[in-house]
């Protein structure tokens, strides 16, 4: 038997707050974005505002990292129904990895079809330059290789499969999109597509961390967004996730240069419009089974 701690909220709770939330507003999401550190811009683009502080909101977490608000954002995109949550949740806060996961299941009993992610990340490739934005192709979940994994313990059926795909976690039409979108706004020198690794964090990674994760494949490293692909695709929703590349992962032992969370959010706020305006239009070209509520 799996510790109830370790346990995956129940439909019901999920449900309940799903239901808490839509008898607020009349908003009604087809697509769900996650801000992350520094990034809570995107949810102040939206028109027709509704939003719900984390504390209020039933059986939702709480945030706690300095950059992220702390809100979810109702309203309408370019005339597109979106939910922003303006702050996520970490493994590293102390939070289990299903409550970390959770507002993904809410999203998706909301009627969100599509979740669009954003994160900050440091660049392991050494072609990528602090500011870069990267269009994530792919992951590796290092805490899956230890068994955290946020669909472990008993399955709900009513969300997903037991043993759902991952070969296809990040949307490829989405991507070519982005590419598309990208091109269009001149966005060309500093976009990228390569794979994130994740870690729990909240130490930065050592230079042989670093080290092994390029060797791997890897061309950034953080510490979130690959839990909540994990859990979006097995409730069926399409994933895109863009990482901002603000600091350059240390890789040399006579480096003098150390990672840092103010780096982190000084270049979130330097390249934020750009990645809104890439997100924005985006959310316009964006093709859904039901019409915009």
């Amino acid at each position: 038997m799996f510790p109830n701690s370790l346990l995956a909220p129940p439909f019901e709770e999920c449900s309940a707050t799903a239901e808490w939330l839509l008898s607020r507003t009349e908003i009604r999401p087809l697509v769900g974005i996650v801000c992350g550190s520094g990034l809570g811009g995107l949810a102040e683009m939206l028109k027709d505002q509704m939003a719900f502080k984390y504390s209020d909101i039933p059986n939702f977490p709480q945030s706690t990292v300095h950059g992220h608000a702390g809100r979810l954002v109702f309203g309408k995109l370019k005339g597109k129904a979106c939910v922003c949550m303006q702050g996520r949740f970490h493994l590293y806060e102390g939070y289990p990895i299903h409550k970390v996961t959770m507002p993904m299941r809410i999203f998706k009993l909301l009627g969100v079809e599509t979740v669009i992610l954003t994160n900050a990340a440091g660049g392991l490739n050494q072609d990528y330059k602090v500011g870069d934005i990267m269009i994530i192709k792919d992951h590796i979940n290092m805490p899956g290789f230890a068994g955290n994994n946020p669909l472990a313990g008993p399955n709900d059926e009513r969300f997903g499969v037991r043993f759902p795909s991952m070969s296809d976690a990040y949307d490829r039409e989405l991507l070519q999109l982005a590419q598309g979108v990208g091109a269009e706004l001149g966005f060309g020198d500093f976009l990228r597509e390569g794979v994130y690794c994740v870690l729990g964090g909240p130490s930065f990674e050592t230079i042989a961390e670093c080290r092994m994760m390029n060797r791997l494949g890897a061309d950034a490293v953080g510490m979130s967004t690959v839990h909540e692909v994990i859990v979006a695709r097995h409730c069926g929703m399409r994933v895109f996730a863009l990482s901002l590349i603000t600091n350059q992962a240390v890789m040399d032992y006579d480096s003098q240069e150390k990672a840092n969370h103010e780096e982190v959010l000084e270049t979130g706020q330097l390249r934020a419009k750009q990645l809104e305006r890439l997100v924005s239009n985006m959310v316009t070209h964006i093709e859904h089974n039901n019409n915009d509520a």
